[in-house]
């Protein structure tokens, strides 16, 4: 048994295999520093997160120099920018490099300047957070000011993704020019599909912080508020949908190879990334569909552009199922399910990834709730928007996160994960899917129920409603304590396979096609065509109200500090 699991944790001498040059020894090491920043920053951020369910559920009372609010602003910080923005970039300048043949120096010389940019920006956001200054959440809304310099710290992380992005792109270029008429490797082609949605997404939110910072310096009197809340939605729900295009990546190149499998369809994967990048943008203002100030065939429009990203989701549902079953029949699988139980069920990966998709199945069926207009009356500001954001984030992304470092943190070491950490590595993510399931579940249902969110716990003068949440809201801190003892552990895994595991080769997993598999169409190539017609789309969703937001601007607001 355990020689077996050692061969599949092991990188095989294939044809396939050779083709790749492998990762570049100086950009494993890029690699893993942004991976070091990620999972230390999971850890801080996952016992903040335990400190806010607890107060929540009124078992304690954060304490007056660290209340609440600066709890729930540096908790977002931390795990939806950092852990994530730097486990993204990590992961696909590893892709790159393994799959072009490394990085150009000039473009791992941008990493490196990148990180560091990232990195100086989180920690001058995070420590005006914790002085007091900038008690004003991940969504930094205005009218709520926070000290100029958070919005500053927020300018370096994203000029850090800039530099990232760009040099993607450059390393892109390079490969192409010397590659003429060949098809880009299918990881390096999502690579820059994420990064042309995050540069993308961020434009608007860095428009709005440049207004923020002399607001918030008093050099001017007003913030136009609705044109802010509108630019950092078409940043915020597209910010969420780059990690779980980043996780679709790995579903479609390495989740294959991982289950003995193949390749669904190069065509299909690389359409599903196009139609990511291109449908995107416009579907964050769902998150605005109850704010005044816009029209409702305005809003009605916004219903169908936000729906639209259900697309690419159904074609991938459709091509992993198809890929699972083909790959269980290849081993011998008979009947209609059988194919189910060829699964590797005891391979850590495989159990990662697994969960990470079924999960979006009822999360991405969750936040069809808010892209309608009388749906979203009924949960908008309420728990269930935030369990709705935990299952996708939490466990879709997070989860296909987790299942990525357990294969590329030991590729990049140039060490092997062991029997004895694959089983520990399989019970973190079954305790963290118990975690999630108290925790999201208690929020969906007494979202349901009125409970509001961004709020510390409150009886609310006595209020017999607010009295019957307390049983749910005990549920959700009991989940939060199960997902602390699964961070602990995932962080605990990824440094051992990082530092202490035994010295080996790990197989960096990417998937063959089928032998039959039609060629991939030039088209797909055309980025050019891809950009212009992302633009097309997002300027129909966001001319109109940008330009009325602009025009016809409301009287705008000094800042205020609620805290």
């Amino acid at each position: 048994m355990e020689t077996a699991l050692h061969q599949t944790f092991t990188e095989k001498k294939s044809k396939r295999i050779e083709k790749y040059l492998g990762t570049n020894p100086k950009d494993a090491k890029l690699t893993l520093s942004y991976f070091t920043v990620s999972f230390i920053a999971l850890l801080v951020g996952g016992f903040l997160g335990l400190l806010q369910g607890l107060e929540r559920a009124g078992l304690l009372t954060m304490p007056a120099w660290f209340d609440y609010y600066q709890t729930l602003t540096t908790h977002g910080i931390l795990l939806i920018l950092v852990f994530t923005g730097t486990f993204l970039v990590g992961y696909v300048y590893a892709g790159l490099s393994h799959t072009l043949g490394g990085l150009i120096p000039k473009v791992r010389k941008m990493g490196w300047i990148a990180f560091t940019l990232m990195v100086i920006g989180t920690a001058l956001a995070a420590s005006q957070v914790i002085i007091g200054e900038a008690s004003v959440l991940y969504t930094f809304y205005p009218p709520m000011a926070a000290s100029p310099w958070f919005y500053i710290g927020l300018v370096l992380v994203v000029l850090g993704i800039w530099t990232a992005a760009f040099g993607a792109f450059i390393n892109v270029a390079n490969w192409r020019k010397n590659h003429r008429g060949q098809h880009l490797p299918l990881l390096a082609f999502f690579g820059t599909g994420i990064f042309v949605l995050l540069f993308t997404a961020t434009l608007g939110v860095t428009y709005e912080v440049l207004t923020l910072i002399p607001w918030a310096f008093g050099w001017t009197d007003t913030v136009n508020v609705l044109l802010s809340r509108t630019l950092f939605w078409s940043f915020g729900h597209t910010l969420v949908n780059v990690w779980y295009f980043t996780a679709v990546s790995a579903w479609y190149v390495a989740f294959p190879k991982i289950i003995g499998g193949r390749q669904f369809s190069d065509t299909l994967a690389r359409v599903v990334a196009v139609l990511i990048v291109i449908l995107n943008v416009p579907g964050g203002f769902h998150h605005q569909i109850i704010d005044p100030g816009f029209t409702e065939g305005l809003k009605y429009m916004h219903v169908f552009m936000s729906l639209s990203i259900g697309f690419p989701s159904l074609m991938t549902a459709f091509a992993m199922f198809a890929m699972m079953e083909r790959a269980g029949r290849r081993k011998g699988a008979k009947g209609l399910l059988g194919w189910f139980k060829k699964l590797p069920w005891k391979d850590a990966r495989f159990l990662a990834l697994f969960l990470a998709m079924a999960t979006f199945i009822p999360a991405g069926a969750g936040g069809i709730a808010q892209t309608n207009f009388q749906l979203n009356q009924v949960v908008h500001n309420t728990l269930f928007i935030t369990g709705h954001f935990h299952l996708t984030v939490g466990v879709s992304v997070a989860l296909s996160f987790f299942g990525i470092a357990y294969w590329l943190v030991p590729h990049l070491s140039k060490r092997v994960m062991t029997p004895k950490i694959n089983k520990l590595a399989i019970w973190q993510i079954i305790i963290w899917m118990v975690g999630m399931f108290f925790m999201s579940g208690a929020m969906h249902t007494v979202g349901l129920f009125g409970a509001p969110r961004r709020t510390a716990f409150s009886t609310y003068f006595d209020s017999a409603t607010a009295a019957s949440w307390n049983p749910y809201l005990m549920l959700l801190a009991v989940g939060g304590t199960l997902l602390i003892i699964s961070v602990v552990m995932v962080v605990y895994i990824v440094f051992h396979l990082m530092l202490k595991a035994p010295k080996g080769e790990t197989e960096f997993p990417i998937a063959e096609e089928e032998e039959d598999a039609s060629p991939t169409p030039k088209w797909t190539e055309r980025w050019s065509l891809w950009v212009v017609l992302m633009i097309a789309v997002l300027s129909m969703g966001y001319v109109i109200p940008i330009v009325d937001l602009i025009m016809n601007a409301p009287p705008g607001s000094p800042p205020f500090k609620t805290w």
